[in-house]
């Protein structure tokens, strides 16, 4: 799972000065992102058998928007209001001494805490996982949930630790060289995923 999202390198999707990535295609349209919503909140009742003792956590940034429209596609299914919330895993991170720089969230817990619920991480790009496991070791130091389940809108391959996604918006075969990005209308002003190749080096203005 990673930050993979537009201007902001996420795991093992590196940005650099002097690179400048070509704005790519869309593989996913704002309706797009609407349906795959709507589908993975449909998924997260039913496997769940009910909400009553549903918690969203989303991991900042795009993360937290999207946990935030699961728990209002919920309550239009349900009609109940779902605990939802922020996991900030920025100090939990394998990577943090290579990174010193990343800047720290403040989570946000339902005051109901996670003991003994259902807790379903929610993130935007799942890639190595590194940031999934992360959270789990930030649940593990916030209590005991009865079981914690994954939901992204773009799984996109590439694993480097045994983690699997229980809701996916969309399987979205890529290269390590590509960038998938995401844009939501709360941070980005519009929705959409974006995949583009490698970045072209920036050409030099006196270049002939």
């Amino acid at each position: 799972m990673t930050r993979d999202a537009l201007g902001v390198p996420g795991d093992g999707d590196v940005s650099t000065s002097r690179t400048t990535p070509d704005d790519g295609r869309v593989v996913l349209s704002a309706p797009e992102i609407g349906r795959a919503l709507r589908r993975i909140s449909h998924e997260i009742f039913e496997r769940n058998k009910g909400a009553d003792d549903l918690v969203l956590l989303g991991i900042p940034t795009r993360g937290a928007h999207l946990a935030r429209r699961l728990a209002d596609a919920l309550k239009d299914v349900e009609g109940i209001d779902i605990p939802v919330g922020t996991l900030d895993v920025t100090m939990y991170r394998d990577d943090l001494r290579a990174n010193p720089a990343r800047v720290a969230h403040q989570s946000d817990i339902p005051a109901a805490g996670i003991d003994g619920r259902t807790v379903v991480l929610v993130d935007d790009v799942l890639f190595s996982g590194r940031t999934v496991r992360a959270a789990l070791d930030a649940l593990g130091d916030l209590g005991r949930p009865k079981a914690v389940r994954l939901a992204v809108l773009v799984d996109r391959g590439h694993r480097e630790l045994p983690i699997r996604a229980d809701h996916v918006g969309k399987n979205l075969p890529t290269a390590t060289s590509e960038h998938v990005r995401v844009r939501v209308a709360e941070t980005d002003g519009s929705d959409e995923v974006r995949i583009s190749g490698p970045a072209a080096p920036q050409q030099r203005k006196d270049a002939s």
